[in-house]
Order: structure tokens, then sequence, then C-alpha cells
């Protein structure tokens, strides 16, 4: 059964009608006060195409999986043809934007380049040249960027055939491309000039590009300061690094850090485009660039001669820590500069990451990292690391990902968007991270998987983050015990956050998930868990999901978590679905616009007559409901067999102030 079968179209495809002049600013599309005081704190403001001026077709709002919209912010776009435009009105004063657009694959993938045009006021015309060649994987896992080949794995059970379609007589007819995503890519580019607010930014498609449409998610617009200057530091210009970007500028870094190391002082990279087609090593150094926007460290991926002894066949430009078996790097500080990147595909044993290693007593801040594998991917054990003020955009894999034992480390005020899997990811693998906080970031957009999830680990705190629009196979927030991770322990605190349209539809189980899911996996999840305060808005499907794998249903349960003080303002199902043996506690749950029943209690799936497996503990306060009734009502309590995974979906009306 497809998505669209399942009723989540949420609206089609209209024309668009010329908007009112009074500029819309949104963060993750949704009104600011609906979010205030959650999520990054970012300097730029949020313009959503089909909330602007355009003689373009607006597209969505639609969360259907593989499609342009689904994949957009808020789920909807503006697409133009040849000679069409779309218009925004500056909220305030800017010199520099960022355009999130789309344009189509070669046909035989690898992706192409076309022409967009930028005026302001009508004049000062600037061209763009937008991009497919970061964007369009097809197929199963790990992807492929060949839309024409055959299924990756014939052996995998998928939905499309309800089959394994090497085990099936006749064979399945697999329509190809086989599942197009990863459609969206930004593009920066300063104004040379600073606009005041009422100036009206024109994005025109010209006449004979290439792209037979080029779809317009959204305008980021900004006022960038002036380049940073260092007189005092030892400058990559003076050890032969070459701003333009026509020479490898590796060895000059390598020199600069040397020197700088031995005279204790800082590296300082001006402006320029720097071609860097390696790692650079850091370890007790710290450089600073004039700015993400003036100094950029870019390089191609390099194919290796030999696999690596880590099992990577590429290189690329990341600056990277010493690993951890030989004692791992401290005392770096890198800021101030944009890392860009080449990666077109999905290896995982590649190590191309913007940054990486393993890094302790460590800042990293104001950094643009694009067009890498992942963000920032850190190997421990190692500790006390602070990632702040970053963006982190178009990544083939995750945004930040703590893998393996990283402890008393934050992430804050960071902003990631269209990752190709977690935007924020706490690995325990082999040993547990612990004590880390991911606080205060913006997540928009992850293809694949969630927003944030936490893979174990103990005394772990997620706070404050604002998380919109998972795609597929994931949601917002994710506690899972899976992927190796060691056992959670201790207590795990996700407070104050607020996700968006989250809620997704899990492919290979064919049902929605919740905005926030439990996945008991391969242990037990019975550490204390909080979830207080937290806002969940407009979720596709459930809000709240508990859940193990039908093969492990009756070794694994989930238990002690505790939900508190918490808001759903709008389900397509319901507010909870437990699909496992366990118990969790609500008090001042408050709920309203529900699609379905409030409770989807399956327990583990043996339906006994003394009821459901799983417990659902009413601490008092908890309100509202849906059609159906209060959301949790008296004959739900506490085990009554509601069990109902694909009840219609009702798609509910926007958030509003509650």
């Amino acid at each position: 059964m497809t998505t669209a079968a399942l009723g989540l179209g949420f609206g089609g495809v209209v024309r668009a009608a010329d908007a009112a002049e009074a500029p819309a600013v949104t963060r993750a599309a949704l009104a600011p006060s609906l979010v205030a005081g959650r999520g990054a704190a970012v300097g730029f403001a949020e313009q959503e195409a089909e909330s602007a001026s355009t003689n373009g077709t607006v597209i969505g709002p639609d969360r259907t999986a593989y499609t342009l919209p689904a994949e957009a912010s808020g789920r909807s776009a503006v697409k133009l043809t040849p000679g069409q435009h779309v218009e925004f009105t500056l909220p305030s004063a800017a010199n520099a934007i960022t355009v999130r657009y789309s344009i189509p694959d070669a046909p035989g993938g690898g992706g192409i380049t076309a022409p967009l045009d930028v005026t302001v006021n009508g004049k000062n015309r600037k061209a763009m040249t937008l991009t497919s060649q970061y964007a369009w994987l097809y197929n199963q896992y790990p992807f492929t960027n060949d839309p024409n080949a055959d299924l990756l794995h014939p052996d995998w059970w998928i939905t499309e055939c309800a089959c394994v379609p090497n085990a099936t007589t006749p064979a399945p007819t697999i329509t190809k491309p086989f599942r197009p995503n990863h459609f969206y890519d930004e593009q920066r580019l300063l104004l040379g000039h600073t606009y005041r607010a009422g100036d009206k930014v024109r994005l025109t498609v010209p006449a004979g590009s290439r792209a037979a449409w080029t779809a317009i998610d959204l305008l980021d617009s900004q006022r960038v300061g002036a380049p940073r200057v260092d007189l005092r530091a030892a400058n990559v210009w003076a050890f032969g690094a070459d701003p333009s970007g026509r020479r490898d500028s590796a060895g000059a870094f390598d020199r600069a850090i040397a020197f700088a190391k031995s005279r204790r002082l800082k590296v300082y990279v001006p402006p320029g485009t720097y071609q860097v087609n390696r790692h650079i090593i850091v370890d007790d150094v710290t450089i600073e660039g004039a700015g993400d926007w003036y100094t950029i460290i870019k390089g191609h991926q390099v194919t290796l001669g030999t696999p690596a002894p880590d099992g990577s066949v590429h290189t690329g430009v990341g600056f990277y820590g010493k690993d951890a078996s030989a004692g791992g790097s401290h005392d770096v500080r890198l800021s101030g500069f944009a890392i860009e990147g080449d990666v077109r595909e999905r290896i995982d044993t590649d190590q191309v990451n913007g940054v990486g290693g393993a890094m302790s007593d460590s800042t990293i801040d104001g950094l643009y990292v694009h067009h890498t594998k992942v963000g920032m991917w850190f190997d421990g054990p190692m500790d006390h690391l602070r990632i702040t003020n970053n963006v982190i955009a178009d990544q083939i894999a995750d945004g930040v990902n703590f893998h393996t034992g990283v402890t008393d480390s934050v992430v804050s005020n960071d902003f990631v968007r269209n990752s190709g899997d977690d935007g924020l990811a706490m690995w325990s693998e082999k040993t547990e991270d612990a004590r880390d906080t991911f606080d205060h970031n913006t997540v928009q957009t992850p293809v694949l998987a969630n927003g944030i999830a936490i893979y174990g680990g103990t005394d772990n705190t997620v706070s404050g983050n604002l998380i919109a629009d998972p795609i597929r196979e994931g949601s917002a927030l994710q506690v899972g015990s899976r992927f190796g991770a060691e056992a959670f322990t201790g207590r795990l605190s996700i407070a104050d956050n607020t996700t968006v349209r989250s809620g997704t539809y899990e492919l290979n189980w064919n049902i929605g998930l919740g905005a926030i899911w439990f996945y008991a996996l391969e242990k037990n999840i019975d550490a204390d868990v909080q979830v207080t305060g937290d806002h969940f808005l407009d979720n596709t499907y459930n809000a709240i999901m508990l859940v193990s794998d039908f093969p492990v249903k009756d070794l694994y349960s989930i238990t002690n978590v505790h939900f508190k003080n918490v808001r759903v303002d709008g389900t397509g199902t319901s507010v909870l679905s437990a699909r496992v043996k366990g118990s969790a506690s609500f008090e001042n749950v408050d709920a309203r616009n529900v699609g379905a029943v409030g409770v989807d209690n399956c327990g583990s799936f043996n339906f006994p007559p003394t009821g459901s497996e799983f417990t659902v503990m009413d601490l008092g306060g908890n309100d509202g409901g849906g059609t159906t009734g209060p959301w949790l009502a008296p004959w739900e309590l506490p085990n009554t067999i509601t069990c109902d995974d694909r009840p219609p979906v009702v798609a509910p009306p926007a958030p509003s102030t509650w």
C-alpha cells in the first residue's frame, strides 16, 4: 500500500496567486510565535516560496513519499518553468541569500546544471548556477545515483509488491526509477550590496534553461558582517595557500599549523576559496577564518589507490582529530569558515566528513558545512567537545553523530537541513555516550531516519530543539535500542522540544510512526526516561509511539517512560501507539484535533484475555481529544486492547496558539 492510499495527500497542486505585500517570515514553515524559545537562534530570516509572489505553480502541501512537496520545508514549494519567477519581499536589511531548490536529474543520473537569475527591485542581476549533482538518490539503502538500476537488494521484502522480489513467481514488475529521493540542494549568494527591508528579491528561471522545471522551496536572507581580520595569527597565505582555489592548499595548511603550534599562535585563513582534497589533521591548534561566507575550504572527492585500514575508498576535504586509538586530539578550536565537499554517493565506510576523528576539550563554532557525507562525525572515546552556531546542509548521511564513547559534550544552537540520515545522533556503539546534551538546535527535512536520535547511553539530554518535516522511515525524535548500542542507563531527559509535521510512514512496516518513537529492537529500554514540556504539532500519524519489532516482541519491553506537561496539537491517527510490552505514565498531557482513538494499544500482539501487555498509567490532568472523545478515556485504562495500526488518516488543521 502506498502512502497516497493511506490518505496522506494533505492537499494537491494549486495555481499560485500573488501573495500579499507583507513578507511572511517563518521558522520551520510555522509562525515564529508557535516555536518561540525553541530551536537555534539564527542570523537569517526564512521565507517560504509558497507564501511569496509568483507566476509559477504551488506544489503541495503533500506528504506522499518520493514527491517534491514531501521533501520541501512545510511540505510545499513553488515550481517554475523557464520564464517564470518567484519574488520575495525582504523583511529586514540583507546582503546575502540562500536559495533552497530542486532541478531534475540527468536521464542517466549524475545531475545537470541550470541557471537562475537573481534581481533586486528589477535591477542588479546576478546569475546563479544551480546543480542537481548532489541530489537525486534512488533505490534501496545505501542507494545509488543510477535511476535505471535494478533493485540493490532483490532478496529484501518491499512494500511495493508486499513480497521478496527474487522469491516471488511471477517476478513482480518494479517501476524505475525506484524510490527517488533527496531532491533538494541549497546555494548561497552574496548580493554585493545591502538592501533594505521592503526591497524585492526576484528569482527567475531564464528562457532556454536546461531544466524543464525549477522548484524553489524557500529563501533565507541575512545581513553578513565584514570579514574578520587577525594580523597576529599565522596567515596561511604566508605558507603558500592559494585563495583562488586553483592550486591545492593542503600542504600550506599543514605548514601553517606546524608553525602556529611552535609559536603558540592561531592560524588565520583570509577570505578566499582554498582547494583541499584530503584531511587536515588538527591537534592543539586554533584555526579561524574570516567568516563562513568569506573563507571557503573546498575539495574534490579523491579515490584512494588502495582502501584505507578503516575501509575508506575515498578521501576528501575535512578537518580531523587524531584517531582515538592514538590518543585523539585535544584543544582544537575551529571557527569562521565553510567546508564545501564533493560527496555524491553514500559509502558508509568512507571517512569523507566535514569534521571527524576524536577531539576532546575542543570547540567548533560558526562553520558552514556543505556536501560532505556527514557534517561532523566523532569516533570516541573523547570528552568535552562543544559544537555551537554552525549550519550543516545537504549531507548524504548524518548532520552530527557522537559515535562511541563521546562524553560531557554539547551540540547547541546549530542548524541542520536536508541530512540524508539522522540530523543529530548519539550512538553508543560498544562504548556508551554519557552526559551529553543536544540543546536548542533546529533540524529540518532529514530525508531518511530521524531529526534527533539517541541510541543507548546514560544521563543524556535533548532539550529545547525544533525538529520539522522528517521525510521517511524515521521521525522527529527516536530513542532506540538498535545498531549494536549499549543499553540505556541512568536518566534520559527529553525536554521542551517542538516537533512539526512528523510521525512519518515506516516503509518496511507499512505503518505510521510517532513524532517521538521508542524502539526496543535489541535490548529492553528501562532507564528513567522523562519526556517533559514537549510540543508535538501537526503529526502525520501518531504523536507518541513505543514499539518492538515483531520477531523480538516477546523478548524486549519498554518501561519507566514518563510523559508530563506535553501538548499534542493535531494527529492523523492516535496520540499514543503502543506495539510492545511494558508501560508508560502520562501526566498533564493535553491533546486536540486527534484523528483516531486516542490510544492504539496492541501490546506485544498476543492479545491475552487479561488485556494488552502494555499498561498506560494515568497520573491526572490528561485533557482534550478529538472526534472520538477524550484521548485518554477511562475505558482505555490501564491496558484495554484497541489495536488498529492503520486507521483512516485524518489530516489535522494547521497548528495554532494553544
